[in-house]
């Protein structure tokens, strides 16, 4: 124990001083732009993990055209743009944490006065703005041009996020990825396992995996992360690849053969190191100390709510976005409480413990809506139903709801407390004049959770998470194998 725990205390202390870091994060009110003090890092942390199609690597070096060939990079447009952002919320016991995807198309208002756009090209936009100001005064190191104009389209991204959020969350650490520091840290762990529901290929990626399960690493990663062609969900689903790619690696890397494999740990670092950029006064090693409660079951993957793909004339198909909607999503999922793994059914929705009688299943229609932000939950409650007798309906996008509520149409109560009662209780039968006569809607909110495992059903849900389907993507969580479009 005293020799693995001062190799990593070393290892750490090594990758501290040799970081690549970017000084975005304000360290004090005096450095905040608008003057406002931002909120003390007391323990609760938000990180701000951003994936860039840079060219470059993390000193801003070009990459070599073998090295792009390798990777499948294609050639750089000009255009620095941000395909994966996700908000990494750790509550201050660092026993669990939640990660939020949001979507490269979500059309929102950027910060700094660039108007509404899609939210990938924030950086982009402030990064260009900034690179011909310093031009203009007469700048004519294009090193000082890219390290200044890199700095502050970065700035303008975590405000971007910030303000989404209503303010529910300040970023206290950033950390970005590009092609190249991907394709390293994923060789240096030794690939993960993923698992696709049917064949598919893409030669803009350079994606072609099998069904079915299979480890990936290196070019093949980087492949499963960036294929959008040729899937049916696009970026949604690619979000939804990214998760629980995100969830093999923190399984991989939280696991005890990975953290007392001294030579895996090793190259992990030196790949870290290489390719990784993260936000200055970062203390890698008290936060590794943070999250030594942390394991892989505890860490979910969840995507702010968005509505269908709707075409513009500034910024072609986008996905529209409630800001409201989304501030409250984000103001649940980044509540510090610990009740919601433990709370007791006294403290949720009421339970229903009586049998209902009523129309028999088979004559109620179900329709459900994903109210949680859950990749792939409305369709998961919708083949939990469908197997317990009920007809199927279809699944769709909600607005955001922190409970679950099961409503009908009036007169057909017992039609609901039939649906309540095959979801364990764990909902709120509520009456509503929009709903058809003979069908239900089930709007699934961030309250939900699975009925009991003992029911015959539960355990066949659970069995299909780790086969190849062509169902819907169940709760992505970083405890298991789940396969995916």
């Amino acid at each position: 124990m005293l020799a693995v725990t001062w190799y990593g205390w070393y290892y750490f202390k090594d990758l501290e001083d040799n970081l690549t870091t970017t000084d975005v994060i304000p360290n004090s009110v005096t450095e905040s732009p608008d003057g406002v003090a931002r909120k003390p890092l007391d323990g609760a942390v938000d990180i701000l993990l951003v994936g860039v199609d840079s060219r470059t690597d993390a000193q801003g070096n070009p990459l070599s055209d073998e090295v792009l060939a390798l990777l499948n990079g294609g050639v750089a447009d000009g255009t620095l743009n941000t395909d994966t952002m996700i908000l990494v919320h750790v509550p201050q016991d660092g026993t669990r944490a939640v990660a939020v995807s949001f979507p490269r198309d979500s059309y929102v208002e950027i910060a700094d006065g660039f108007g509404k756009h899609k939210l990938n090209s924030a950086m982009a936009r402030q990064k260009n703005d900034t690179a011909q100001e310093l031009r203009e005064q007469g700048v004519t190191d294009e090193a000082r041009i890219e390290r200044e104009s890199t700095l502050a389209g970065r700035k303008t991204l975590i405000k971007t996020i910030e303000g989404l959020t209503g303010g529910a969350v300040t970023i206290d650490r950033y950390a970005e990825v590009n092609l190249a520091s991907f394709y390293e840290v994923t060789q240096a762990i030794g690939g993960v396992e993923v698992c696709v529901n049917k064949a598919t290929s893409d030669s803009d990626s350079g994606a072609d995996f099998a069904a079915g399960r299979q480890t990936i690493a290196g070019r093949e990663a980087l492949a499963f992360v960036r294929q959008r062609g040729g899937l049916p969900g696009g970026d949604l689903d690619r979000i939804v690849r990214q998760q629980v790619f995100i969830g093999a690696l923190a399984k991989k890397v939280l696991s005890t053969g990975t953290l007392t494999d001294f030579d895996r740990l090793n190259q992990l670092v030196t790949a870290v190191k290489k390719s990784v950029v993260l936000s200055e006064r970062w203390n890698i090693t008290e936060f590794a100390e943070q999250m030594r409660g942390l394991v892989s079951g505890n860490i979910q993957f969840r995507t702010i709510p968005v509505g269908e793909p709707t075409d513009t004339w500034d910024a072609g198909n986008v996905l529209p976005v409630d800001p409201v909607q989304v501030r409250q999503f984000i103001k649940g999922l980044a509540a510090d409480s610990s009740s919601s793994s433990s709370a007791s059914p006294s403290s949720s929705a009421p339970v229903t413990t009586t049998t209902p009688t009523g129309p028999d299943a088979s004559e109620i229609t179900v329709q459900t809506y994903n109210a949680a932000g859950v990749s792939g939950l409305a369709g998961t409650v919708l083949d939990l139903l469908a197997r317990k007798g009920f007809q199927r309906g279809e699944a769709h996008t909600g607005t955001y709801s922190d409970t679950t509520t099961v409503r009908y149409a009036e007169g057909e109560r017992a039609s609901a407390e039939a649906v309540v009662a095959a979801l364990g209780g764990n909902a709120q039968a509520v009456e509503d004049d929009s709903v058809p006569e003979g069908q239900v809607h089930v709007h699934v909110g961030a309250d939900y959770s699975p009925p009991d495992s003992s029911d015959p059903a539960s355990a066949d849900e659970t069995r299909t998470a780790v086969a190849p389907t062509t169902g819907p993507t169940p709760p992505i969580t970083a405890d298991g194998v789940v396969c995916v479009n």
